[in-house]
């Protein structure tokens, strides 16, 4: 790893990831003060946030908790809402690495945005590359932000107010526009997915669209180079 990290590619790729950094650390803000705001203790979101590390699951499982549900509702909202990294983890398990200790911590690094942005490298040493640089800069911006936010209790308020929620969205098509100019089984996938997750998300809990959108998959190289036996 730390081979990885030295390579010349290094100065480009944290570039590339520093958006990414930003958003992360601002929603990490608004995550610790509104659960600190809310009632909880400052050590929750903190202990959350390094043990449990999923944004959306965490935000979710803060809301049933602050709604007046107990903790194995949270944990279950948490869990669905969580359960699409499994497929991620599929999607670079030859990325992170072979040895124990590389699986074990690229394995709580899986996020939307490391997979995206380590999938849309052009070449394996790259993508590895990719996925340690912005996961690990991720871990570190994200966990701070939510210190931070904590610690400011209720102070800083939601900060999807000023709508910079709206930069992990912007920052993941950026990240995937090369694959679907590329591919057309990809954009495929993409569409009818995408469309799928928009039907469903006035009916459903926020994470499950992400969930419904694996239904593309289903179109996925049935013809081309990607045609299955």
């Amino acid at each position: 790893m730390r081979s990885l990290l030295r390579t010349p590619m290094m100065a480009p790729l944290v570039r590339d990831s520093a958006l990414v950094w930003v958003a992360s650390g601002v929603v990490g803000v608004s995550f610790g003060a509104i659960s600190v705001a809310g009632g909880l203790p400052v050590w929750v979101p903190v202990a959350m946030s390094l043990v449990v590390y999923a944004g959306s699951a965490q935000f979710s499982a803060v809301g049933v908790l602050l709604a007046g549900g107990g903790p194995f509702a949270a944990a279950a909202t948490g869990l669905l809402l969580n359960t699409r990294t499994a497929a991620f983890s599929l999607a670079v398990a030859d990325v992170i690495g072979r040895g124990r200790l590389a699986r074990l911590l690229g394995a709580h690094l899986v996020t939307d945005e490391t997979v995206a942005f380590a999938l849309a490298q052009p070449d394996p040493a790259r993508r590895r590359a990719a996925f340690w640089i912005s996961g690990l800069g991720l871990f570190a911006v994200w966990n701070l932000g939510v210190l931070a936010g904590a610690l400011a209790g209720g102070a800083m308020g939601d900060t999807g107010t000023y709508g910079l929620d709206a930069a992990f969205p912007a920052v993941l098509v950026a990240l995937v526009l090369p694959a679907l100019r590329e591919d057309p089984a990809v954009r495929r996938s993409a569409l009818l997915g995408a469309g799928l997750a928009l039907a469903v998300t006035p009916a459903v809990p926020a994470g499950v669209p992400v969930l419904v959108a694996l239904v593309g998959l289903a179109v996925y190289g049935r013809d081309g180079k990607g045609r299955t036996a």
